[in-house]
């Protein structure tokens, strides 16, 4: 089986982050940078708009005013960037709980063996993508492809909220013609000293004698090769901080929904989704949330305690408690459940951890479950869906 591996790469990230809270800067070229007052200080961050002027990451304020007098600046808070950035990861980490933070805006994402559960990966990256734009109002950008090197690489290809596949048969074409001071691991003094070695390109560089390049620049010239080759063996390794801490989903409604019925049925499916992706970790939650957001944006979270479960039918039936207690008259536009409270010593669960007796009911939901999951690995999601009894207004 070939590794699928993401980096999801967040765009622009610190002054996003202030836009979510500052939406007065919304298309206005504005950066984050050090001191607004004295326009001292470098730039941290600019928007897409500063770009367009010339506005770039470490420029002095004084250089970016030259070529943008009107911009906007937002002095760091580098707390509420990390607030934000663990939102991020967290989203991430209901996905897979393979995931390797490699900055406070970035990450891989061990996403082998998911298509069952989430599509193919061009399927899966546009709903991460938007599920981070909806639930954060964040934009990013995905890499794709079978190791960290090619993800990262293509992940840069296309800003913002693009998504890129490079797998190793695309290199030729798509990695080789850029300028190797374009490549991941390269900086300036690198980059001159391949240039003096005749190396110009990304194909000078993978074509190189790796034993002469070996000699002049030790082994980061030999690791540079190997790259330029597409060649990363290296895996995607989850540290604690990325671990898995809750598991949710949620959907923009294709138009606004007054009827709990209806709400009932996309509470289904979306609990079915966060049942089996728990199912497939081995996690257990004891907290279900659910999520709704309303035509005029304003949204409420309400969640409630049970059992810990990761059983499709208990996750809905708490959801719809919540969902009941809460329903008002005002038209729907978004909803969402999730499970969180996860026990810490979770084991995988087995379809053949039952026992020979009957067992209680919860039992034969998990045997149900784990067997319905294994059709979906071998067949795919759309073999067998949930079904809801929904009631007809008369």
């Amino acid at each position: 089986m070939r590794r699928v591996i993401f980096l999801v790469d967040m765009n622009a990230f610190y002054i996003s982050c202030e836009a979510t809270r500052h939406p007065e800067i919304m298309g206005k070229p504005a950066a984050v940078a050090g001191d607004p007052v004295n326009r001292t200080g470098i730039i941290l961050t600019s928007n897409y708009q500063a770009r367009n002027f010339g506005v770039k990451t470490a420029m002095t304020l004084r250089e970016a005013f030259k070529l943008c007098p009107d911009l906007i600046i937002i002095p760091p808070d580098h707390k509420f960037y990390e607030k934000k950035s663990k939102e991020v990861m967290e989203i991430l980490s209901s996905y897979t709980p393979l995931v390797e933070q490699n900055s406070i805006d970035e990450a891989w994402l061990d996403m082998t063996g998911c298509e069952g559960l989430f599509g193919q990966p061009i399927e899966s990256a546009k709903t991460i993508m938007e599920r981070i734009k909806t639930d954060l109002n964040l934009w990013c950008s995905i890499g794709i492809s079978e190791n960290k090197f090619l993800a990262k690489m293509a992940a840069g290809m296309k800003k913002p909220l693009g998504i890129t596949q490079l797998w190793k048969e695309d290199i030729k074409e798509k990695l080789w013609p850029l300028p190797v001071s374009y490549m991941q691991g390269v900086g300036k003094k690198t980059a001159k000293k391949l240039n003096e070695l005749g190396i110009q390109t990304i194909k000078d560089l993978a074509l190189y004698n790796k034993e002469y390049i070996f000699k002049q620049l030790g082994k980061t010239g030999f690791d540079l090769v190997q790259f330029a080759n597409g060649i990363d063996p290296s895996p995607v390794e989850a540290s604690h901080e990325s671990s898995m801490k809750s598991i949710g989903r949620s959907t923009t409604l294709p138009k606004d929904i007054r009827n709990i019925e209806d709400a009932k049925a996309v509470l289904l499916e979306l609990s079915d989704e966060v049942g089996m992706t728990a199912r497939k970790h081995g996690k257990k939650g004891s907290t279900v949330q659910i999520t709704i957001k309303y035509s005029n944006f304003t949204s409420i979270t309400r969640q409630m305690t049970v059992n810990p479960t990761c059983n499709v039918k208990s996750i809905y039936e708490a959801g719809i408690k919540l969902l009941e207690n809460n329903w008002t008259k005002k038209a729907v536009r978004l909803l969402g459940i999730s499970l969180s409270g996860f026990e810490n010593n979770s084991q995988q669960l087995s379809l053949f951890s039952m026992s020979d007796s009957e067992g209680s009911q919860t039992d034969k939901i998990d045997n149900l479950e784990d067997t319905i999951q294994k059709i979906r690995q071998k067949y795919g999601t759309e073999i067998i869906k949930p079904g809801i009894s929904i009631k007809k207004d008369k």
